[in-house]
């Protein structure tokens, strides 16, 4: 007879990998097509796999438990990855928004949701600035250090999964917020300047040239700070995979 017993070790190792790479950019959600995907996935498993000791003994109840808590395990991981490209997308909508471009809105084919240019130009800089600090490297070494602090098996939720989640909504509002506010100042100082020109002299019509000047004003700022922006993203990717760790760990 065939034991089964290496395929099912196997296959309860290679849950947790196969989330992280789902779910985490630049590999997850549609950034890469499903084979690269799936081999990667393989890839990271067959890495982990000579120092990982998967349970053999288990019901169907209790595999059905390891994996689920193996799908939060990696899930709370690449949510790390996740919380810094959202805050980037956030400072996009921001920028599009103050400058009228909200409504030439996009279809995104990275995220398959309406976004601004701007919302896809900072989350594609998060991105690259991702791979060029080693963020992956540092992905793949949480997940190694995950298998030793937490085996697979079967664990609880524990209380602190709300802290760090709101922790992680946290980064993604700041980050955004620092991303953007060059520009919101700079936009705000033109609308204050425009209604002081509206009330001196009543008759220019500002309509025609207000949008031309906010669009102008705001290219020129972005171009001026998006050499800026990656030392401001680099800070939270590492912040971000301790609250990844943290989250990983309320599934003990």
């Amino acid at each position: 007879m065939i034991d089964f017993t290496p395929f099912a070790s196997f296959g309860l190792l290679l849950v947790r990998p196969t989330m992280l790479v789902a779910a985490a950019p630049p590999l997850g959600a549609v950034y890469a097509p499903a084979p690269v995907r799936l081999g990667f996935a393989l890839m990271l498993t067959l890495a982990v796999t000579p120092a990982v000791v998967a349970p053999v003994d288990l019901n169907l109840f209790q595999i059905i438990g390891v994996v689920l808590r193996e799908m939060a395990i990696g899930f709370s991981i690449a949510l790390a990855i996740r919380a810094v490209i959202s805050g980037a997308e956030m400072a996009g909508s921001l920028t599009g928004y103050q400058m009228g471009f909200s409504y030439g809105s996009l279809i995104d084919p990275q995220s398959g949701v309406r976004n601004s240019m701007f919302s896809v130009l900072y989350a594609n800089l998060a991105i690259v600035t991702f791979l060029i600090t080693n963020g992956h490297h540092s992905m793949i070494r949480a997940l190694a250090a995950s298998y030793t602090q937490l085996p697979i098996g079967l664990g609880h939720v524990d209380r602190s999964l709300v802290a760090v989640v709101t922790s992680m909504l946290g980064i993604v509002f700041v980050l955004g917020v620092r991303l953007a506010t060059p520009l919101i100042l700079a936009l705000l100082v033109v609308e204050i300047a425009l209604g002081l020109i509206a009330r001196a002299a009543p008759a220019i019509n500002l309509q025609a040239v207000s949008q031309p000047l906010r669009i102008v004003l705001g290219l020129v700022v972005i171009a001026s700070l998006i050499s800026m922006a990656p030392t401001l993203l680099a800070r939270y990717i590492n912040p971000a995979f301790e609250l990844g760790m943290r989250g990983a760990l309320a599934f003990r």
